[in-house]
């Protein structure tokens, strides 16, 4: 009967001790969204620019590019040649129609984060910000 005992406590122990360590370290490690001054803290400028769409148009452009770290940011700012070209390139497929409204916007900013993501090798771009836009 008492070895029945230790038995029953035993397992009883291990259980709870189980499923505290579950919980503490698969419940309660939720993303959550980075204060304001992460978002600033870890986004890079890029000023503004002009050049031509597919449809003849001008456009001028400007974003704010959010990374995941200081190291991505920093690597970033070195690659802004780079960003640059991404944006004239992508831009320059693009017609005046298919940049109007919320969908025009998001795909370019979706086009762009996608490419600057694929040169980066010290972290990611997590959000591009169109900061300003007018098509002439």
């Amino acid at each position: 009967m008492t070895i029945m005992m230790i038995s029953l406590v035993t397992i009883t122990l291990v259980g709870v001790i189980a499923l505290v360590v579950l919980l503490k370290f698969s419940g309660d490690e939720k993303a959550k969204d980075p204060s304001i001054e992460e978002v600033i803290e870890n986004s890079v400028d890029i000023p503004e620019m002009t050049t031509n769409l597919m449809s003849n148009d001008f456009i001028r452009i400007s974003f704010k590019i959010q990374t995941d770290s200081k190291k991505a940011k920093k690597e970033l700012a070195k690659r802004d040649f780079q960003v640059n070209n991404i944006i004239i390139e992508e831009l320059s497929e693009l017609k005046a129609e298919e940049l109007q409204g919320k969908k025009g916007k998001e795909l370019v900013e979706t086009k762009v984060k996608d490419k600057v993501n694929s040169l980066m090798q010290e972290g990611a771009v997590e959000r591009v910000y169109i900061t300003s836009m007018m098509i002439q």
